[in-house]
């Protein structure tokens, strides 16, 4: 007990980088996303044919996106499920610029019915830095 008491800087370092990892773990259970690098994601869309969504806002756009994804910005997602033309038993993998959002998505896509979730890690920027290739919009 003296051990904790001359030292509770270590023992809430080691607490604090537990929850740290810890996090992603819980934000995966509460959002009902996994997330897949990019590597997973064109296995998706090209053997589970897969839907990518894009839910960055207009001014994010810079003019591309991944080939074949539909847009739907993050502020329109809830008034625009009705809308979305995908199976939702197959793959729907979701991203916007870096990968922060997209995990957000999850909770309504799961309402919605979408089974399966997916959350691109690092957004469209890992994809274009990946040298991937994207369409113009």
């Amino acid at each position: 007990m003296q051990f904790l008491y001359t030292n509770w800087m270590l023992v809430l370092i080691m607490v604090m980088s537990g929850t740290m990892l810890l996090y992603p773990l819980i934000q995966r259970r509460r959002f009902g996303m996994a997330e897949v690098g990019n590597v997973r994601l064109t296995h998706l869309m090209n053997r589970e044919d897969a839907t990518v969504l894009d839910i960055r806002e207009a001014k994010e756009m810079t003019g591309t996106k991944i080939i074949g994804a539909l847009h739907v910005p993050f502020s329109q997602l809830k008034e625009r499920l009705s809308t979305l033309t995908a199976d939702k038993a197959k793959p729907l993998v979701v991203y916007d610029e870096r990968g922060q959002r997209a995990m957000m998505a999850g909770s309504s896509l799961k309402e919605a019915g979408f089974t399966q979730l997916y959350s691109l890690s690092g957004g469209i920027k890992a994809w274009t830095v990946a040298g991937l290739p994207v369409e113009k919009v």
